[in-house]
């Protein structure tokens, strides 16, 4: 369930996006308050789920990752058991970054990570088609990268 949130949660929420070190002081600092509220509302966003973890964004290019492929997937069949074992092995794989289950002809689109074409042949045919869950998938591999984000639009809370 939503919370009703106020210019000031948008506020706290929209700085920890953009950087999630940023100290309670300088927090409240840069939204013209006091320490001790800022540090309540943002224990608040936290203890009701809102705010759900601080991490470190990685440079995924620095690290060698340079593969990002969008693979649309259809299942051999779609009962709940082949959903729950289907979305139980995508859970377990490093690779898969994000999966999302479909309205419409696919069943699931999955972002993928690798460090080259070879890594992601070798994890598609070795791991994701290794069973016999899978019917038919079709690769996307991105070219050049536009946009990449992860944070919300907040702007259309106000």
């Amino acid at each position: 369930m939503q919370s009703t949130y106020t210019r000031q949660d948008i506020a706290i929420m929209a700085s920890l996006q953009q950087d999630a070190s940023i100290s309670t002081a300088a927090l409240a600092e840069r939204l013209t308050s006091s320490q001790s509220p800022v540090w309540r509302r943002i224990n608040k966003l936290e203890s009701e789920g809102t705010i759900q973890k601080r991490v470190a964004l990685l440079d995924r290019s620095a690290l060698g990752m340079e593969v990002v492929v969008f693979a649309t997937i259809n299942l051999t069949q779609t009962g709940r058991q082949n959903l729950l074992a289907f979305e139980r092995a995508v859970e377990t794989h490093p690779e898969v970054v994000e999966c999302y289950t479909m309205a419409g002809i696919w069943d699931y689109v999955l972002k993928i990570i690798c460090k080259d074409v070879r890594h992601y042949e070798d994890f598609v045919r070795n791991t994701l088609l290794s069973g016999d869950l899978v019917r038919e998938m079709h690769s996307h591999i991105a070219v050049t990268e536009i946009k990449n984000t992860t944070e919300l639009p907040l702007s259309t809370q106000l």
